[in-house]
């Protein structure tokens, strides 16, 4: 049975990948077909009652795939794996599905980066996010700092912006322009995909109290070679025989 599209046609080509390796990170807006969108807010709604229900073992919100057969079913996607293996290339390993939901109010988080095979650059690690009714500037937005991932710092931490910019960002330049680093708040419409190496330095800023809750989930997948402090796959789960993921649970 022929999975159904969760993307609209779209292009990933030289221009694109060049973008994603010179900034860390890159906006698909629009990318995710009605369909996928409406099905995604009911699996994350679901994710979110079980989360308030206080189920912990594991956590919903980590586990995520583990909970819902539609965010189980885009491990393995066409789709999906095509656009992770048009970055990291053939070889590559799922490693986590989790929400990413910001009610009104939310505090979002601070300044931070992932870790990943910091002395091999050969061992890629991207993560997939999907931004069902988007978000605008200064409300849950997403914040980055281009090129700060070639750095393949895994510690890059800051509370605020400003603490970011007085230490971490103080000293380096953007090691393929030489450009001074800046931060850069994104904003994205509905149905947004954006991509991001693991290093990049990033943030989220708060929800605004009267705005609805920003749904969103993430899937990370990642060149086999290394252990992964983010793989949140269960025993059990790494087991299970998913369509067209055989090989893909696996650490290596």
């Amino acid at each position: 049975m022929q999975a159904e599209p969760i993307f609209k046609a779209y292009e990933f080509g030289a221009q694109e990948k060049a973008q994603l390796n010179r900034d860390g990170n890159l906006i698909l807006p629009g990318l995710l077909t009605p369909e996928a969108c409406e099905a995604l807010v009911a699996s994350l709604s679901k994710i979110e009652d079980l989360i308030t229900a206080g189920v912990k073992d594991p956590l919903p919100n980590r586990n995520a795939a583990e909970y819902d057969s539609y965010l189980e079913s885009l491990i393995a996607h066409p789709q999906m794996l095509t656009l992770a293996r048009q970055v990291l290339g053939e070889d590559i390993r799922f490693d986590h599905c989790v929400t990413l939901n910001r009610p009104s109010g939310n505090q979002g988080v601070s300044w931070h980066s992932h870790e990943y095979a910091e002395d091999d650059p050969s061992l890629g690690f991207l993560r997939i996010f999907f931004y069902i009714n988007g978000f605008e500037t200064d409300d849950g937005n997403l914040k980055v700092v281009p090129g700060s991932h070639h750095y393949r710092d895994a510690e890059i931490k800051a509370i605020t912006d400003e603490e970011l910019t007085q230490s971490w960002l103080a000293d380096k330049k953007h090691p393929l322009t030489n450009e001074p680093f800046v931060i850069e708040p994104l904003s994205a419409p509905p149905a947004t995909v954006a991509l991001m190496w693991t290093h990049a330095a990033h943030a989220v800023n708060p929800r605004l109290p009267d705005s609805p809750t920003r749904w969103a989930v993430v899937y990370a997948y990642r060149n086999p070679g290394r252990p992964s402090r983010a793989r949140w796959i269960t025993e059990a789960y790494e087991k299970k025989l998913i369509p067209g993921a055989e090989g893909l649970l696996s650490l290596y």
